[in-house]
């Protein structure tokens, strides 16, 4: 699949979305893909997941468990996992640090990627590995759809992605005029949950 195909399938979805966001990561954004838009739909989540799919084994080789940061990878981790025949969990965050938890386990000598959904900075990444790296696993690496760093965070582990673009985001105390000149909205679920 190619990194327009990917964007294409935002865009069908309603995903791709125009305006002033505030990321997750804190940053501002005149562009936020709403991916849960993409993700309510099976048929083209399970279109994505395969072609990550087909990526992750072409860069790691065999794949024992998925891993994915609650909320936004659980789906695109799950249908991932689905697509390479193996397990898929979760961590989420427990006082503010994400563990696997609900008698979730990573097994010794297991070979794991973590799959995400976004990157844009790489923060949820870095912290998901570092919940596995807790664990006596093989640490493949990571993966996700999008990377809206165009391959310049980074998650601490080698990535690999569907799409690579580079999206703006800007701190919000340095916005551009036409950015700061519209109402932000946070359509994100980090610091809900």
């Amino acid at each position: 699949m190619t990194a327009q195909a990917v964007l294409d399938e935002f865009s069908a979805a309603g995903a791709l979305l125009e305006g002033h966001f505030i990321l997750s990561s804190g940053l501002r954004s005149p562009v936020f893909l709403q991916k849960m838009l993409v993700f309510q739909d099976p048929v083209r989540t399970a279109r994505l997941a395969r072609a990550l799919a087909a990526a992750i084994r072409a860069q790691f080789g065999a794949v024992d468990l998925v891993v994915s940061p609650a909320v936004g990878g659980i789906i695109p981790g799950y249908e991932t996992a689905r697509a390479l025949g193996c397990r898929a969990v979760f961590v989420e965050r427990e006082d503010g640090v994400f563990q696997l938890r609900r008698g979730f386990r990573i097994a010794p000598g297991e070979r794991v990627v973590m799959v995400e959904d976004i990157v844009t900075t790489g923060l949820s990444s870095r912290e998901c590995l570092a919940a596995i790296r807790a664990h006596p696993a093989r640490l493949l690496g990571a993966a996700c759809i999008i990377d809206r760093s165009n391959g310049t965070a980074d998650v601490g582990a080698p990535l690999v992605s569907l799409c690579k673009i580079d999206i703006p985001a800007y701190p919000a105390d340095a916005l551009p005029p036409e950015l700061a000149a519209i109402p932000a909205v946070k359509p994100g679920s980090r610091g809900l949950a």
